[in-house]
């Protein structure tokens, strides 16, 4: 439920809450029955229940926010550190595969989506990144498949990682 709809909802308790409330001291004034004043009663305490649910499950959700919103901020501090230990590892291995790629033949297009290939990227996402058809990003990466006599994108990236990860 949305921040928005709780608040409509829980107004609407309140003020249903508020109402009973006010008829059930009327009704009492003017000598309503027990029955009629018992039932307002309940229907006043299940609405004020409904306000304490919607409270609470608020003050949970936004407990958890906070704790996932920390909970983010080490991970990227984390990777942040990760990138800065290893940023002269990264820039070696990124010259080499470019090295590799020249080596191979492959154009410049060709290099472009053999980086995005290592990258995870689907031929469709590569494809909407570089504003061009699946069809030619997949033709484009059999080529590159080819020139490199490798049989897929498995093959591609452990070309590269494999002896990386021991």
């Amino acid at each position: 439920m949305k921040n928005k709809e709780r608040l409509i909802i829980l107004i609407a308790l309140l003020a249903i809450v508020i109402f009973l409330l006010a008829d059930l001291r009327d009704d009492f004034i003017h000598g309503g029955g027990i029955l009629h004043l018992g039932f307002e009663a309940l229907m006043a305490l299940i609405a004020l229940s409904g306000v304490f649910v919607i409270l609470r499950g608020s003050f949970k959700l936004k407990k958890n926010l906070e704790q996932t919103q920390i909970k983010l901020v080490a991970q990227e501090e984390a990777t942040d550190e990760w990138r800065k230990r290893a940023q002269i590892h990264i820039t070696g291995l990124s010259a080499e595969i470019a090295r590799q790629l020249n080596d191979w033949g492959l154009s410049a297009a060709e290099k472009e989506i053999a980086f995005m290939l290592l990258k995870g990227l689907s031929l469709r996402e590569i494809a909407n990144i570089r504003g061009t058809n699946e069809k030619t990003t997949r033709a484009q990466a059999t080529i590159i498949y080819q020139k490199s006599n490798l049989s897929g994108r498995a093959d591609l990236s452990a070309f590269f990682l494999e002896d990386l990860l021991g």
